[in-house]
């Protein structure tokens, strides 16, 4: 017998931003994700499971990082972390390199998370989009946050909106 191979839900994604306190406020009031544990300091140490885990991550060259947990309505959790001494501007848009090219969010409301997200900093890097405008009336568009990190906003789930096949007749 075949054994079946069920899809894996997704748990979190983990984030570096330049200042955790700010980025704590911009996806807590524009996205409304909850703060489930504010900002805290992790310090370099093996007498806990953490200290210990961040070593065998990280590597031995940090001492201290910033870090917070938030999570979505559907209960995927957002880490966010600051380092000390990381570089504190987004790396250059480039998705054709290998890596994570973006994240995405699902508003019904587009227009109004896009105003949202324009007036605490942040960019909407092409116009609102629809993609298949003759048979649903589902929207995207690509922003960035305040911080340079570049996510998509979906005005319908991911399965609604690609269930129909390909992008046009």
């Amino acid at each position: 017998m075949k054994e079946i191979n069920y899809p894996k839900s997704f748990s979190h994604i983990g984030i570096t931003v330049p200042d955790i306190n700010e980025a704590v406020k911009f996806y807590s009031e524009v996205m409304g994700w909850y703060v489930i544990m504010k900002p805290s300091k992790v310090k370099k140490e093996k007498e806990t499971a953490i200290g210990q885990m961040c070593i065998d991550v990280f590597g031995e060259e940090w001492s201290e990082f910033e870090i917070a947990h938030l999570a979505t309505s559907d209960g995927v959790g957002i880490e966010l972390f600051s380092f000390p001494h990381g570089i504190k501007e987004a790396p250059e848009f480039n998705p054709f390199n290998t890596g994570l090219f973006h994240f995405c969010v699902q508003d019904p409301n587009i227009e109004e998370l896009i105003e949202k997200i324009l007036s605490y900093g942040g960019k909407q890097r092409m116009p609102i989009k629809e993609y298949y405008p003759n048979d649903k009336p589902y929207k995207m568009c690509y922003v960035e946050d305040p911080f340079g990190i570049v996510f998509e906003i979906y005005t319908h789930s991911y399965e609604l909106t690609y269930s129909s096949g390909a992008y046009s007749k």
